[in-house]
């Protein structure tokens, strides 16, 4: 038995249990290895005439022994001498691929694309094996040598035989235990599962021999007349074995355009991604030059359940010369476009030498900002050409976009504040925020918006129905995450053209004229003592009790004067560690409203009690319509029944 020509069993066990993170990729690297030895023997015949080969007879054979425990993978490539079989299988890490992909790399063009690079993913298959039998016939030779180790002691190789040139990779799995089970790579289900999430776009054939059934076709009876009998109505059916192949080989991504119907971009978006709909949108990117890499996007046409939730992974599945490295690559997408779905397809990319992570992250970086604008470009294609399709999406992936510009600090907003849309109090629809510039009124120098659960609820707002009578359009936003979208944000335009983002609920929005603001504060010095005395039964519930200027036909409306408005803090307030973090509330009187004169003749009358019960009950009718919850629902309904008696 000879040593492992490391000399270092220490090296042999990393390999083994520590490079790499998943066992069942053990497969993955077996057929990797199958496919590189049989594209160096095309890639022979490519290059010497005398080596006649038909390319359609190449193949990858996986097989299964469920009673002997083995699984088998086979090929019908280049084979290995036993010189060979000792250099590349007893030397760990050594790498024969590689070094075949440096000594060919000007001439191997797009027919041959060599997988491996470490000379380690071989030994991935101790993860799952006690044993390993490699038998191997070099191409143009009559011997055949065995290979076998049990990863431990060393290995051996002595003469065999085997009827063609190419490969057999024979694992002895190991035995089940309390903890572990091996049993999943020994069924038609578990492997063909394998195969297809890792090796399905392998350059050639990877077949197995699968269970299939079929009618069983029944002799005609002819009776003594000879009349034909009919057949029992129940077909009866049987079950066969057939050599299948299981890979698509060709991978869509890396067809023309041109080829590919929308129907087949369609039924592969929905099998690889779970999806039962069709996307809203599909685009792709080939680049070429320093970093070559072809892309496969799909915008889905509804969010899955869990988008939202803490358990909600994003990522675009990675592969690598046609091999899944990664099912979902977190660092290929920013995050507010995780809803996107696809692939990324490279031959350059910097493995680390599991090949389930990079080494180099600035080629990753690279991809994802040509991916970022590439996603960019296409939803405003979308909403430029099919507003239907876009307001869907938005309905579904809006909240994200927003979040993106809050959670940059408003480093995105330029990128993203164009794809945004809100309803219009105005034009009742939805508008973009440079259709609401578009229609605005002249001389009018901010946006103005309204926060709350529904947009039937803000429409009825005093706060909005005020901007409203004014002329000026209100955007009616019902995303929890909008009104720290805008206060990110704080306008919207470039240089002298911006416009301030206003909520109609924040403090004075400068739109009385001259006369009202007179008036206003007239009112306000008549009635001082009013005021204070409403001030002091609210307490802290309110900063301040004020003449409103932008009232009409409400007694009352709540706002708030600080940075935190009121349903920043409703939202706040909900979460499950909030910080108690309020607003600084102020309680606006219409000095018209015939409520006020009641207000008035109790002050005047000296009637401490009844300006009290009055202010109490505006207040909590101010919060109602705020959308607010009530601090004492009882005590409110008691104060109204009150006032009924």
């Amino acid at each position: 038995m000879k040593k492992f020509k490391t000399e270092s069993q220490k090296l042999l066990d990393l390999m083994i249990n520590s490079i790499y993170t998943n066992r069942e990729i053990f497969l993955r690297e077996l057929v990797s290895n199958a496919s590189d030895a049989v594209d160096k023997l095309y890639f022979a015949s490519l290059t010497d005439s005398d080596i006649q080969l038909n390319r359609a007879d190449l193949r990858i054979l996986v097989s299964f022994d469920a009673d002997a425990r083995t699984v088998t993978v086979s090929d019908n490539g280049i084979g290995m001498t036993q010189d060979q079989l000792d250099k590349n299988l007893g030397t760990i890490a050594h790498s024969d691929s590689m070094a075949f992909k440096a000594d060919n790399a000007e001439r191997q063009g797009d027919d041959v694309d060599i997988i491996g690079q470490f000379g380690v993913g071989f030994y991935s298959a101790f993860m799952v094996a006690k044993k390993v039998r490699v038998v191997s016939r070099a191409f143009g030779s009559d011997e055949a040598w065995a290979w076998e180790s049990n990863g431990v002691d060393g290995y051996t190789i002595e003469p065999a035989a085997r009827d063609e040139h190419g490969t057999d990779v024979v694992l002895t799995l190991k035995d089940n235990t309390d903890d572990e089970s091996f049993d999943e790579f020994l069924t038609e289900y578990g492997l063909k599962n394998l195969i297809k999430r890792y090796s399905n776009y392998v350059r050639y054939p990877i077949q197995m021999e699968v269970t299939k059934t079929r009618e069983v076709l029944k002799p005609e009876v002819i009776g003594e007349e000879g009349d034909t009998e009919d057949t029992p109505a129940s077909p009866e059916y049987e079950t066969y074995a057939e050599l299948d192949t299981i890979n698509s080989m060709i991978p869509i991504w890396k067809r023309q355009k041109s080829e590919v119907t929308p129907e087949e971009y369609a039924e592969f978006y929905k099998a690889d991604f779970h999806d039962f709909a069709d996307p809203a949108a599909t685009f792709s990117i080939h680049a070429e030059g320093a970093l070559s890499y072809d892309a496969l996007l799909f915008i889905p046409s509804r969010a899955p359940y869990d988008l939202y939730s803490k358990d909600f992974k994003k990522g675009l599945a990675l592969y690598s010369s046609n091999v899944l490295i990664m099912e979902k690559c977190e660092e290929l997408l920013p995050d507010h476009y995780n809803f996107v779905r696809g692939v990324v397809d490279s031959q350059d990319l910097t493995l680390n030498i599991s090949r389930e992570t990079l080494q180099h992250n600035s080629q990753l970086r690279a991809i994802a900002k040509r991916i970022e604008k590439k996603v960019t470009s296409e939803l405003k294609k979308m909403l430029e050409n099919d507003r239907d399709t876009y307001e869907t999406f938005f309905q579904n992936f809006g909240r994200g976009l927003e979040f993106g510009i809050y959670h940059s600090y408003g480093a995105l907003k330029s990128e993203l504040s164009d794809l945004l849309l809100f309803w219009s109090a105005k034009q009742k629809k939805r508008v973009t925020f440079a259709e609401y510039v578009a229609a605005k009124e002249e001389g009018q120098t901010a946006i103005y918006y309204a926060i709350g659960e529904t947009v039937e609820r803000l429409e009825k707002m005093p706060v909005v129905k005020a901007v409203l009578s004014r002329g000026y359009d209100v955007l009616l936003c019902t995303q929890d995450v909008d009104e720290f979208c805008f206060q990110t944000m704080m306008n919207y335009g470039e240089g002298d053209d911006a416009l301030a983002l206003k909520n109609v609920a924040g403090g004075d929005l400068d739109l009385a004229t001259e006369d009202e603001k007179a008036a206003a504060e007239a009112v306000t010095k008549e009635n001082a003592d009013l005021f204070a005395a409403m001030k002091e039964a609210l307490g802290d519930a309110v900063s301040d009790v004020a003449v409103s200027s932008r009232l009409t036909d409400e007694p009352a409306a709540l706002t708030a004067a600080g940075p935190v408005s009121l349903e920043m803090e409703r939202i706040l307030s909900q979460m499950p560690d909030s910080p108690g973090i309020t607003s600084e509330r102020v309680l606006e009187l219409n000095a018209t409203h015939p409520v006020f004169a009641a207000l008035r003749t109790a002050q005047e009358a000296g009637d401490d009690e009844k300006v009290r019960l009055y202010a109490d009950i505006l207040y909590n009718q101010a919060l109602l319509m705020a959308g607010m919850p009530l601090e004492d629902p009882v005590a409110y309904a008691n104060e109204v029944a009150g006032l009924m008696k």
